[in-house]
């Protein structure tokens, strides 16, 4: 008789029902059966008319091509027939198609029991095998709109991550092991996290990727020293405190999107590239945008715009002297900061010395899987709803984000939070991600119908702002765009295309990792490196790429050998409150600690 595995001990399952009734029983408590009804009731339901008329085209395409249909269904017979031929052996063949990836390059199967015990080995090949066949058969829309394939491929792809057997109690290894040593108290542990991530309101469910209470801010993340110098409707102003004993005379303005909240660029010490950027020597300061309720439902782009690095360059001057600066745009931000320079530029006013884009699209003609939520039934549909409350909710963004990366952001959650019953580990960018912010009606309606449906801001006047016709071709401003390899928001690509429109020098520099990591990317050997290449504004993207040169060490390093010789001459460290603006508090001030 074979010896049976450690982990099979004695399991009590009435012990286990008792539990799991228990527990339903208690978070019944905490959530009101009224609000339930209401919401399964009068909730209201996502519009999903595009999503389903996309498929509806792809079925008639199928229906007119039965042929492909039978190839498809033979390629998955010959998969089948790789599979069974697997199984017995110690290894497991692997996917027969990249699109997958394999269990080597794949976190959700790194428990050795995916290799070594046939039965999972077995499953692993079976399910790389069927989800290869889906992503080949949602490839094979060459009739579709460019926009309808896009969503088959993306929807299809999120069909695949939910069927991963690792997402099941009792086909993921590390679950069955961890029930059978704890008799099942992870799954009533689980389920009690389960029903605590309900929202007793809507009954939508939010995993949670990070505890509450596992950050302070302004004491482990949003901690570097500076105070509010500056504050009106839409943001606060930070200028930071310096660090060495000399600075650049010209001070550097961080404009970050509204979308999330600064703080990203001031984690924690080791990774804080706003303390980072003060230890070279920079006078700082940086937007801290509202978190909006119904009350600003009318703010516009042109409102941020003035409201926020216009108004930015006035209260620095105020607190400085200095008449110009270098400024950083992030994402949305730096969508914000390239109007902001081209309405400049249109009244031949040059505040900004030079500027960079981080992941930033100017032009949006290739805005990634974002794009899969944006057509105008679902914009439609988005401006009902933020009509009735004057604003997005930062959840709904946050869940759309989410998608993007479904196996990361949402299936491995579920797996540890619920199937395993454990407490997220304490990660400063998931806190961080998880304190979403709302977005005004009005000003959202904006950027996705004028950037996102109508690529407005890439055609000469084709976006008016305060009455200034926007061209971005008027910027003449040496300009550095920071783009990330894997960002599936920004896609670099799209980035580069926005590189294009610039009239001045422009330096393009390409990080790995996605959206976030490959920005705060700090140096140190664990520093993902990145690529420089020739002059953007000479070539297409497939050929820059081809012709630059990998750097194992931080993109900051090259970032700052750029912006250093644009800052000035040395002159004596700044403080906040020395000049015209006296300090209102201290950083990370009150707006950015409003959570929605």
């Amino acid at each position: 008789m074979s010896k049976r595995p450690q982990y099979f001990v004695d399991f009590d399952g009435q012990m286990f029902l008792d539990a799991v009734q228990k527990a339903v029983a208690d978070a019944a408590q905490d959530v009101s059966k009224t609000s339930i009804a209401n919401s399964l009731t009068h909730g209201t339901r996502a519009d999903l008319s595009g999503i389903n008329d996309s498929f509806r085209r792809f079925s008639i395409q199928f229906l007119r091509n039965p042929e492909k249909i039978l190839e498809s269904q033979w390629e998955l017979l010959l998969d089948n027939l790789s599979v069974w031929q697997s199984i017995g052996q110690t290894d497991a063949a692997e996917a027969p198609s990249e699109v997958i990836p394999t269990s080597g390059a794949d976190r959700r199967f790194r428990d050795p029991e995916w290799e070594t015990n046939p039965i999972y080995a077995f499953m692993r090949t079976a399910y790389f095998s069927a989800a290869s066949n889906f992503m080949r058969l949602a490839a094979n829309s060459s009739e579709l709109d460019p926009k309808d394939a896009h969503k088959i491929m993306f929807y299809t792809r999120l069909f695949v991550e939910a069927i991963c057997p690792a997402n099941f109690a009792f086909s993921n290894p590390e679950v069955v092991r961890a029930t059978m040593e704890q008799g099942g108290a992870n799954l009533v542990q689980g389920l009690t996290n389960f029903l605590r991530d309900i929202d007793p309101k809507t009954c939508h469910l939010h995993p949670k990727m990070v505890e509450d209470e596992a950050f302070t801010l302004g004491v482990s993340v949003a901690s570097s020293a500076g105070s509010v110098v500056f504050q009106n409707a839409l943001m606060q102003l930070i200028q930071y405190s310096p660090s060495t004993p000399k600075v650049y005379r010209r001070p550097l303005l961080i404009v970050p999107p509204w979308i999330n909240k600064f703080y990203v660029l001031d984690l924690q010490e080791r990774n804080s590239f706003i303390r980072w950027a003060v230890s070279q020597g920079h006078t700082v300061f940086v937007i801290s945008w509202v978190n909006p309720a119904a009350d600003l439902r009318e703010t516009d782009f042109a409102d941020y715009m003035k409201l926020g690095p216009l108004a930015a360059l006035t209260a620095i001057e105020d607190a400085t002297g200095e008449k110009t600066v270098n400024a950083i745009g992030y994402c949305l931000g730096g969508t914000l900061l390239g109007a902001t320079l081209a309405y400049l530029a249109s009244r031949d006013e040059e505040p900004i010395h030079s500027a960079t884009f981080f992941t930033t699209l100017l032009d949006f003609s290739e805005p990634g899987d974002l794009g899969v939520f944006v057509d105008d039934p679902q914009v439609q549909s988005l401006e009902e709803k933020m009509e009735t409350r004057g604003f997005l909710d930062g959840k709904e963004m946050a869940t759309t984000f989410n998608l993007l990366r479904a196996s990361d952001l949402i299936w491995s959650f579920v797996i540890n939070n619920y199937l395993l019953g454990k407490t997220p580990a304490p990660f400063d960018l998931l806190y961080w991600n998880a304190d979403s912010t709302r977005l005004p009606a009005k000003m959202h309606s904006t950027y996705l119908r004028k950037m996102y449906l109508e690529n407005a801001l890439r055609e000469p006047g084709g976006l008016v702002l305060d009455g200034e016709p926007i061209d971005l071709r008027k910027i003449e401003v040496p300009v550095c765009f920071v783009s990330a390899q894997e960002d599936h928001i920004a896609p670099w690509k799209g980035t580069f295309l926005g590189a294009q429109l610039m009239s001045g020098p422009v330096e393009f520099i390409l990080g790995r990792a996605g959206h976030i990591a490959g920005i705060i990317n700090p140096p140190g050997p664990k520093a993902y490196g990145h690529f420089l290449g020739d002059d953007p504004t000479t070539t297409d993207a497939d050929s820059w790429f081809a012709g630059a040169v990998f750097h194992p060490e931080s993109w900051w390093l090259a970032w700052d050998k750029w912006v250093a010789p644009k800052g000035g001459e040395q002159v004596d460290a700044r403080k906040p409150g020395d000049r015209g603006l006296p300090r209102i508090e201290a950083a990370p001030g009150t707006y950015v600690r409003v959570r929605s």
